[in-house]
């Protein structure tokens, strides 16, 4: 953890956009939960969409995942300030306007100014960006908000855990994703080397 977290209240922003792949904010809440992190959670309105289409729920059964909810048009909420400390905040996953306007700081909503301000207090920020091609407008964008300090990580899949579900695929990427906040969900096989298996103790040399 950076010095300038010390003694940060184990506490999260976690943003949802309408980006496809709402079951990473989804699964992201709910390792959260498990392991005992307090998450502070705001929905943009297109989210409520890809939740729907993607997994069959609505707003309120993935509110009732996280410890507090605001409303996208809420700019006055506590997440909204630098003096609310948390660790940092993830948005998974974030959409190119999400991305776009963070990058220019002219934000229009609670889900953007929260990460604007997680810049600015020079906590961690992860973009978990789901677009694909990308144009170089997109890549200048991302460069230059990892250039301000934001990490961006697309949700890809790793094959080398030899996932046998979706739900394997997305837990492992959500695991990755929090071991950037210090925080382990065991959810993520650990590469041990070639040809070892995830879970076999390497031998002393």
């Amino acid at each position: 953890m950076d010095s300038h977290e010390a003694g940060a209240p184990r506490r999260i922003v976690v943003g949802i956009s309408g980006a496809s792949g709402a079951a990473y904010g989804v699964r992201t809440l709910a390792h959260l939960a498990a392991i005992g992190v307090e998450t502070h959670l705001v929905m943009s309105r297109s989210s409520h969409l890809t939740i729907a289409q993607e997994l069959s729920m609505q707003p309120g059964d993935v509110q009732k995942l996280a410890s507090v909810n605001y409303r996208i048009q809420d700019v006055g909420a506590a997440i909204s300030s630098g003096s609310f400390r948390t660790l940092g905040m993830i948005i998974a996953p974030c959409s190119v306007r999400t991305m776009s306007e963070i990058a220019t700081g002219v934000t229009s909503s609670l889900l953007t100014r929260a990460a604007d301000v997680v810049l600015k207090e020079r906590r961690k920020l992860v973009l978990m960006v789901r677009e694909t091609p990308l144009h170089l407008g997109h890549l200048r964008t991302m460069t230059q908000l990892a250039e301000m300090g934001a990490i961006i990580m697309p949700p890809v899949p790793a094959m080398y855990a030899l996932p046998k579900t979706l739900e394997q695929m997305v837990d492992h990427t959500v695991g990755r994703a929090l071991d950037l906040f210090g925080l382990d969900t065991g959810t993520v096989t650990r590469w041990q080397g070639m040809g070892r298996a995830a879970d076999q103790s390497v031998p002393d040399e």
